[in-house]
């Protein structure tokens, strides 16, 4: 397709292609619908990919012209478009198919003020054009990115070129406030995974595995409270991307005396139904199969949201060589078995519901840690549960028994000094 084709396809004049945490935030109710949007953030309305393996635009309709900023990722090839916040009105399938040099594409919060946009490559490109267009008379504002194949070295070059300072969301200065600090009760790490630009699995009906977990891990945070016996941090409390080793440096940060990371698998049909709930610890190598296949896909959380990961910290990548973690692990395993054994009080649990595999997210050395599969989104059933309120309820109910059996000898060494 030439130029001037795409300017008729799209819209756009010739003339015109010239132009161009993690915090705690406080929570006082949630629910499984997507945060809610707010007036006073642009909107974007459309989305569209045209052209061929010769030459593909990407363009965005918006309410209102914005500042963009795009760079380039290698291993998987991706181009990411940085914006700032922008409540995204696209249909539910949006994204799923792709055109040209892009095979899909996804959107979403990437930190507090700044959205993103990942497209995923069929092989190396390279950005000939990223602009923004105001709106002209009833054609609305745009954002247009057009691309043209390269070479592999071309776009490794382009890469080691780029300037990168705009790259992640930002890192967070961890610290403990001084309450805290003299608070000798146990800190509870809660922490709801996927979030922002990456959703997670997707149930049948366009269910969210970033909002599923949200809700539980809130109900969790409050029952947790309640005991009075706990002090309790989210990696997050609301619709926010938090890349996996800010979560681990979260919890390590506050030192914390336990993690739990929630989540809610899904099985392709092709591999069968798997149902109830599982509970994961740390390995070098996986229990089974299975464990290897979600721990692959769980780690690639970054990947999805278009995080440059040859910037992450090396003591968090290679943790496992640590002997000292040999404790910490034990303590990990402890609490995953008292979990197991409270959940069958409570809820449906997997075939094998105890497994282990090289999940990033329980890498701290020094922090037990566990990553709770609540069930399959994928399985009809699993998902009324994961649906419920008073499922929910009990589960949640549960994780506090587990936690009450794990800390009673401390808390009760505590109680007696």
């Amino acid at each position: 397709m030439t130029v001037r084709a795409f300017a008729l396809v799209f819209g756009v004049s010739l003339l015109s292609v010239s132009a161009a945490v993690a915090a705690e935030p406080s929570v006082t109710a949630h629910k499984l619908a997507p945060v809610a949007e707010s007036a006073m953030f642009p909107v974007a309305t459309e989305v569209r990919l045209g052209g061929d393996a010769k030459q593909t635009r990407f363009v965005v309709d918006l309410t209102q012209k914005i500042d963009v900023a795009t760079f380039m990722l290698a291993d998987p090839y991706r181009v990411v478009i940085d914006l700032p916040q922008v409540t995204f009105k696209l249909s539910a399938q949006a994204g799923e198919q792709g055109r040209g040099l892009v095979k899909a594409f996804r959107y979403g919060l990437i930190m507090q003020g700044g959205s993103r946009i990942v497209l995923d490559t069929k092989g190396p490109v390279r950005v000939d054009k990223a602009f923004t267009l105001a709106a002209v008379g009833d054609q609305p504002a745009r954002l247009v990115i057009d691309l043209s194949p390269t070479d592999r070295d071309s776009f490794l070059r382009n890469i080691a070129m780029q300037d990168r300072t705009p790259r992640t969301s930002s890192k967070t200065a961890f610290s403990v406030s001084p309450e805290a600090a003299g608070d000798p009760r146990p800190l509870i790490v809660v922490d709801p995974g996927h979030g922002g630009i990456d959703s997670g699995t997707k149930s049948g009906n366009g269910q969210d595995e970033k909002d599923v977990v949200l809700a539980f891990g809130l109900m969790l945070r409050d029952k947790l409270l309640k005991t009075g016996k706990y002090r309790v941090a989210m990696t997050r409390s609301d619709d926010t991307f938090i890349p996996l080793t800010e979560r681990v440096q979260f919890a390590r940060a506050r030192k914390a005396s336990l993690f739990i990371s929630i989540h809610a698998d899904s099985i392709p049909r092709s591999e069968g139904q798997a149902e109830g709930a599982s509970v994961y610890t740390l390995s070098a190598r996986a229990s089974d199969a299975e464990a290897a296949r979600l721990a692959e896909t769980e780690n690639k959380s970054d990947v999805i949201a278009g995080v440059d990961l040859t910037s992450e910290p090396n003591d968090v990548a290679n943790i496992l060589i640590d002997l000292a973690q040999r404790e910490t692990k034990a303590f990990s395993l402890q609490f995953a078995r008292d979990l197991v054994g409270e959940f069958k009080t409570s809820t449906r649990l997997h075939m094998h519901p105890l497994k282990s595999a090289g999940f990033i997210v329980l890498k701290a050395p020094d922090v037990p840690s566990v990553l709770v599969e609540l069930g399959y989104m994928s399985t009809k059933d699993d998902l009324v549960h994961l649906m419920s309120s008073d499922w929910r309820a009990r589960t949640a109910d549960s994780v506090v028994h587990a936690v009450d059996a794990f800390f009673a000898p401390r808390l009760a060494g505590a109680g007696a000094n």
